[in-house]
């Protein structure tokens, strides 16, 4: 039975890891833990200064895939261009289904927090906690953007507000 079996992904390839958000692929380890041989994923994540290690045989429980391909990328612009829909819950409620569909990893859920929190600068001041987890969502959504379109994380950024704007 070969090792190199569950190597789903290559090194130097793009992923998305979905508590962290977009990361590259740096190599494949294999360390002795407890005396039991395990492989790892070594992956460099891109905005913070994080490396880390994601067992092979855990890789689908962490939720570790590929990027996006394009047509779901035409989606999440889709999506932006929608009305936000607020529901009319208190702020704590809306903030964990906002969380859970930012550590989802999955870009059209991210993409409705996006268009849900964004405020236009002609429109109602937003609490510090409804701004913070934008930026979050909105950060996430673009490093994927930006992998995907091959651009930069500052063109993604712009893109995507534009769309925002120009609703």
């Amino acid at each position: 039975m070969s090792k190199k079996k569950n190597l789903e992904f290559k090194i130097g390839e793009t992923v998305v890891y979905p508590k962290h958000g977009v990361g590259e692929i740096i190599k494949v380890e294999s360390m002795e833990i407890a005396s039991i041989k395990t492989q790892f994923y070594v992956v460099k994540m891109e905005q913070s200064k994080l490396t880390i290690r994601v067992p092979l045989d855990k890789q689908k429980e962490v939720g570790l895939r590929k990027i996006s391909s394009k047509k779901i990328i035409e989606e999440v612009f889709n999506i932006l261009k929608l009305k936000p829909k607020i529901r009319r819950i208190m702020w704590s409620r809306r903030a964990q289904e906002y969380e859970a569909k930012i550590y989802s990893g999955d870009p059209v859920r991210i993409s409705e927090v996006v268009r849900d929190l964004f405020r236009k600068n002609t429109q109602s001041e937003q609490s510090y906690s409804e701004r913070q987890m934008f930026q979050v969502a909105i950060e996430r959504l673009a490093r994927e953007v930006a992998a995907v379109e091959k651009t930069d994380y500052f063109q993604s950024t712009e893109k995507i507000e534009s769309i925002l704007n120009n609703k």
